[in-house]
């Protein structure tokens, strides 16, 4: 193994809190960035992209917030090409111990024609943001969107400009997922060997998965150069997601020997954040996704099992506890206490408040009374659902009766408690599902359309949980439910009003700032 003390150090960039949350259905609240911000700083992320400050007032005030707050991350913020971004942008990070600005425009044949800019015109528009951003910040990141499809001599040129003009750290975004790891290399060296200065700053890479080559084109670019990943918990992120940073934490941790760089993540903590991540965006983990799958560390196959047995290490490249999986998965149930129930939360990563604890511990109880064995998946889930219901109530699921069967018709007889006010009626569907849901839309009224109705079940057995998202889209917003049960259908009403909670949330919000308009660049960088 390579001494690390001698090796070098790729810089961590996370956009879980800008990037990520342009995925559509996975916006967080206010209290729920400065979360995650903690988490990120806590778990040793050097860069956190905390939002697009001149996006909205919401999200200029939790870059602020989370600046004010920030313990030793540089606090990041995102600005297009012109003043009035950049201002912004200064406005929210400079409360920050180590405030960068980032600043972006794209440069392919594409993206020029969008300002309809020809490339003297634009090159003149870097120059001059660039300037004005360096003249507020001495942390300057620039990034030529769609760099990977801008001409080669082209970008060499707008790069150089960049440099000049005060950037200390040059991204290089790959932002459709078009390259290779071969070219996301070459553009790399090539950018290190030919422009002037680029000995003298960081060179970054940013990549999403629109082929499944993220993690790849990010150390492929780390192997020719770059000293800084950008990247989501969870790949979370627009399309298909960008590079997963706890796929490159741990690629760069298990094959050290052929990429000797490091990082300075706390490994441990990965899958306490990614959980928290998958629920505050509604974003279940798949089970089969690298390092925080829940199938990342099972093992049915019996030659697999055999040689786990006899040795680990026969099938498994790091051990679950590198990533913060608890070793053993005791079995909770009813005459589990208080005391039991925190310490097994707190090996889950969730601290709990004895306020918290009193409510959670009702929940519980709940459960345990209609489930025989809790399991680790039931209590995660058990505080998803605790998060959805505290902070959305201006509905909720007073109670719930469904009729179905072969014989027909479906009905749901539900009851809601709206503002403060309990309604009732029964409505009919095909299914008890469509009749549920029916009997929302008959006593809240609203325009919301249903885009995404899915079911997981949290453990094995007929007593398991279901977990059912919901993905709604109203006027353009769009809002995730999420709501686990015993009974599939309860489940599915709690998800259903959970994500109209989140859309009334929204529409009580101040509307985001005209001029983001000039330019629809939501698939930024």
């Amino acid at each position: 193994m390579t001494d690390t003390a001698k090796q070098d150090h790729v810089l961590i960039f996370d956009t879980t809190l800008r990037d990520g949350e342009q995925s559509p259905g996975a916006t967080m609240t206010h209290d729920e960035k400065l979360e995650i911000a903690e988490m990120l700083d806590d778990m040793g992320v050097d860069i956190i992209e905390a939002g697009f400050p001149i996006a909205s007032e919401g999200d200029f005030a939790a870059v602020s917030e989370i600046a004010r707050r920030a313990k030793s991350a540089q606090i990041c913020g995102l600005a297009r090409a012109n003043f009035k971004d950049i201002d912004r942008c200064w406005e929210a990070v400079k409360h920050a111990a180590r405030p960068r600005i980032h600043t972006f425009i794209g440069t392919s044949p594409l993206h020029r024609d969008i300002p309809k800019l020809n490339k003297d015109q634009m090159a003149e528009r870097i120059h001059e943001t660039v300037t004005h951003a360096r003249n507020l910040c001495d942390n300057v990141q620039w990034s030529p969107m769609d760099a990977t499809r801008t001409e080669e001599d082209y970008l060499f040129r707008v790069v150089e400009i960049a440099i000049k003009a005060g950037a200390t750290t040059i991204n290089i975004p790959d932002t459709v997922g078009y390259t290779a790891p071969r070219e996301s290399a070459d553009i790399i060296r090539r950018l290190i060997e030919n422009v002037p200065g680029a000995d003298e700053i960081i060179f970054a890479t940013h990549c999403h998965n629109d082929l499944g080559m993220a993690t790849a084109n990010s150390l492929a670019a780390v192997e020719a150069g770059a000293r800084q990943i950008e990247c989501t918990i969870n790949g979370l992120g627009e399309r298909a997601g960008n590079t997963a940073l706890e796929e490159v934490v741990m690629a760069l941790k298990v094959r050290n020997d052929i990429m000797p760089y490091q990082t300075g993540i706390d490994a441990k903590k990965i899958m306490q954040i990614s959980r928290r991540v998958a629920s505050v965006s509604g974003f279940a983990v798949q089970y089969n996704k690298a390092i925080v799958g829940k199938n990342a560390f099972a093992h049915e196959s019996g030659i697999h099992q055999d040689g786990m047995l006899k040795n680990s290490e026969t099938f498994e490249i790091m051990r679950p506890e590198d990533v913060g999986l608890t070793e053993t998965n005791i079995v909770m149930g009813k005459h589990s206490g208080r005391a039991a129930l925190r310490s097994k939360l707190a090996d889950l990563g969730f601290e709990l408040a004895d306020n918290q604890l009193k409510d959670v511990f009702v929940r519980f109880k709940e459960l345990a009374d209609r489930k025989k064995e809790i399991f680790e998946d039931d209590l995660i889930a058990l505080m998803r659902d605790s998060d959805a219901s505290e902070q959305n109530d201006y509905l909720k699921v007073k109670s719930l009766r469904v009729v179905c069967g072969t014989d027909g018709p479906q009905e749901a007889a539900l009851t809601l408690t709206i503002d403060g006010e309990e309604k009732s009626v029964t409505a009919t569907g095909d299914g008890p599902v469509d009749a549920t849901f029916n009997a929302v839309k008959a006593l809240y009224d609203h325009s919301a359309h249903l885009q995404l109705y899915q079911v997981h079940a949290v453990t094995e057995g007929t007593d398991a949980q279901a977990t059912v998202s919901v993905r709604m889209e109203e006027d353009g917003n769009i809002a995730t439910g999420q709501s686990a049960d015993t009974d599939t259908v309860v489940a599915s009403a709690k998800a259903y009003v959970n994500a109209l909670n989140r859309l009334i949330a929204r529409r009580s919000k101040v509307a985001p700032n005209s001029d983001v308009k000039e330019i629809n660049y939501k698939d930024v960088s």
